[in-house]
């Protein structure tokens, strides 16, 4: 079997970069086994403000004029609907914080996300006394619709093998790359954190940090934008809340947690005040990279072989965009930004 490319991992980066294939008539086969679940359980949210500091966020604008585009092809193409538009409402902590996010919505970079007006309160089930600030032009991708529906897709062309991908079978030549009787161009690895156990890419200061959401169930919260004030809190439809996310850098293994889960509830009781039942509990492993960009690149020594990895906790939103980087980089030689590559963190 020959084709350009084979992909390793069908999370957000895998899913963006068979995009760009598509786009560009590539052939393409992909390899996953479903270990890494960062992507499954991701909260999926596209929010171009660092809420904590208000901030704005690397690339923003750029990465959203790619990336939402792409998610309305994937809909279309597959018949299913991904892309929420949902406002998210910061929740203000004193009038100080108020203050702090005029300022920001003055700043070149900012104001076209964030709305210079106090939303006041008027939901008796959130403790909110110094209201909300609300940021513009976001929403809510359903990854994990995204991803079994891709994975449908793709299975349908015989182009999908659920197995894990064996390092030892893959040979490379000048040219080309074979793996179990299919030879390819190029192979790009889209792991997630499964990077640490492929031998060709595990130096890379990939630092994982595990992450866990609970699903509650709250009639009495009736809320229609998204939440933040210590979690984000999600609406996702039929009085169901995602409420996340967690942080942890020790314990990587995919089980939750009980401490995870009193994190979790300690703050939300904080925010809200009507009754609920936790319904469900979900852990996955981000990629994340300390200088909090991704890990994008060719081998030093297989010229064929090539990285997607480190979207961290923006996936949705940085996934489309490094892509594109990527594919233009390999098939036009375009250079990639320094601030992705992984030859930044040459020694």
């Amino acid at each position: 079997m020959d084709v350009d490319y084979i992909i390793v991992g069908i999370g957000i980066a895998g899913i963006s970069f068979c995009e760009q294939l598509r786009a560009n008539g590539k052939t393409v086969v992909v390899f996953d086994d479903a270990s890494q679940q960062s992507s499954t359980v991701a909260g999926g949210l596209y929010n171009p403000v660092v809420l904590k500091r208000f901030t704005s966020v690397w690339k923003s604008t750029e990465q959203l004029n790619i990336a939402l585009p792409l998610y309305a092809n994937i809909e279309h193409r597959l018949n299913v609907k991904l892309d929420y538009k949902i406002p998210v409402y910061r929740k203000f902590a004193s009038p100080e914080e108020q203050n702090d996010w005029f300022t920001a919505s003055d700043k070149p970079l900012l104001s076209r996300y964030l709305s210079p007006k106090i939303i006041k309160n008027n939901n008796n089930a959130i403790d909110a006394p110094f209201g909300f600030g609300e940021v513009l032009e976001t929403g809510r991708v359903d990854v994990k619709t995204m991803i079994e529906a891709y994975k449908t897709d793709l299975l349908k062309d015989k182009l999908l093998f659920e197995t894990p991908f064996n390092y030892n079978d893959l040979q490379t030549q000048n040219e080309t790359v074979n793996y179990q009787n299919i030879n390819a161009k190029y192979i790009v690895f889209a792991e997630g954190s499964g990077i640490r156990q492929n031998p060709y890419f595990n130096n890379l200061p990939l630092n994982p940090a595990k992450g866990e959401l609970l699903t509650i169930h709250a009639p009495d919260l009736k809320i229609d934008y998204v939440l933040k004030a210590g979690v984000f809190l999600i609406p996702l439809g039929d009085n169901l809340y995602n409420v996340g996310a967690t942080y942890e850098w020790k314990d990587l293994s995919h089980d939750t947690t009980k401490k995870a889960k009193e994190t979790l509830l300690g703050k939300l009781k904080k925010l809200i005040k009507c009754s609920f039942d936790v319904v469900d509990q979900v852990a996955g492993i981000r990629p994340t990279v300390k200088d909090r960009r991704p890990l994008v690149g060719k081998h030093q020594e297989h010229k064929n072989l090539f990285v997607l990895n480190g979207l961290g906790t923006r996936g949705v939103m940085i996934g489309p965009y490094v892509a594109k980087q990527l594919y233009n980089f390999i098939e036009n030689k375009e250079p990639l930004e320094k601030e992705i590559d992984i030859n930044r963190f040459k020694s």
